[in-house]
């Protein structure tokens, strides 16, 4: 067991729950001896039958626990920058789901200390990277033989949205997906957010303009457009369609089993992230664990984070103003390449 990564998963929540699990049942390499969760209980319900794993209602406490050598953060937003500096003071390799922080400038601050360390510990969960799926588009598009990429059209459907969503959650915490993947698969920046609104959804709660359409600009030229409907009602759909020179790539089609019967045909859509993306989790904290192990980082940086932090506020900025709105980075710090 002393082999075995110790981690300590911050947030017991949703997500951080399924990280428990993957982590106790599917991913190799590591064990969870330490949660945190404000409501402890929810912490204690999360590692229920797990011998050996201590329960705090204080994420720096677990950071300090026995046997903890890297750390999983899945807790609010707002908690983000203040585990994330104490984590890379302590040199621990961080796991942190996506956003990073809630803005830019906390984000870069997270940047900086890291930079100073002059070594990655932090990996961002966007882990679309690791879906199948897109792996292959982004092999497909790097290959160059469907030519220069000149537009991404994605759509990002969801059943319902949580009741604290609000009108600019829908650019800063859902299309932040799109925003990481469109600069992957481009290997360009993104340099200015359009933001449309039709008239929303008579589903979506009082008050929130969904659905949205965002237009991105690059820095090599491309297009990339977002239709996000939090509140579609018949299920979660995430497709991405390369357009480029020579030809084009979709994926994202249904791929659930279709029934035929008695004059029917009826196929299934999934109904959460935590099912249609359920392999690309599986495989971003197994590469995470590797890396972790070796003391360092792979995939998603924080300097990904930040990148997908300054679009998102300038998406958020495009929004309530009804203006396109340009995107201001910082300078990058050599760490990052």
């Amino acid at each position: 067991m002393s082999d075995l990564l110790g981690v300590a998963v911050l947030g017991a929540g949703h997500m951080g729950a399924d990280h428990v699990r993957r982590i106790g049942t599917t991913v190799g390499g590591a064990r969870v001896v330490a949660v945190a969760d404000p409501d402890t209980a929810r912490a204690e319900a999360a590692v229920a039958g797990r011998a050996g794993v201590s329960v705090h209602g204080d994420a720096l406490a677990a950071l300090a626990a026995p046997g903890v050598r890297a750390a999983l953060v899945a807790s609010p937003e707002a908690a983000h920058e203040e585990v994330l500096l104490a984590a890379c003071a302590r040199g621990l390799p961080v796991f942190c789901e996506k956003p990073l922080t809630p803005d830019a400038a906390s984000s870069f601050r997270v940047v900086e200390a890291e930079a100073r360390l002059g070594r990655r510990l932090i990996q961002v969960g966007f882990m679309r990277r690791y879906d199948a799926e897109y792996a292959a588009l982004k092999s497909l598009l790097d290959s160059g033989h469907l030519g220069r990429p000149l537009m991404l059209h994605c759509r990002h459907r969801n059943v319902a949205s949580p009741p604290h969503f609000t009108s600019e959650m829908l650019i800063s915490s859902s299309v932040s997906h799109e925003i990481d993947a469109a600069r992957w698969l481009l290997g360009q920046e993104i340099t200015a957010v359009t933001v449309l609104r039709p008239t929303p959804s008579g589903d979506a709660p009082q008050g929130l303009l969904d659905p949205q359409l965002v237009l991105f600009e690059t820095s090599g030229g491309a297009l990339v457009d977002v239709e996000i409907f939090v509140n579609c009602g018949f299920g979660y759909e995430v497709r991405c369609e390369a357009v480029c020179e020579r030809g084009s790539a979709q994926v994202g089609d249904d791929r659930a089993m279709a029934v035929h019967f008695t004059g029917q045909a009826r196929q299934d859509v999934a109904q959460d992230y935590l099912v249609r993306f359920a392999d690309a989790y599986d495989r971003e904290v197994r590469a995470w664990v590797t890396a972790a192990r070796s003391g360092g980082a792979a995939g998603p940086s924080a300097w990904d984070g930040y990148a997908a932090a300054a679009v998102a506020e300038a998406g958020v900025r495009a929004l309530r103003e009804g203006s396109r709105v340009t995107v201001e980075l910082a300078e990058r710090p050599g760490l990052y390449g």
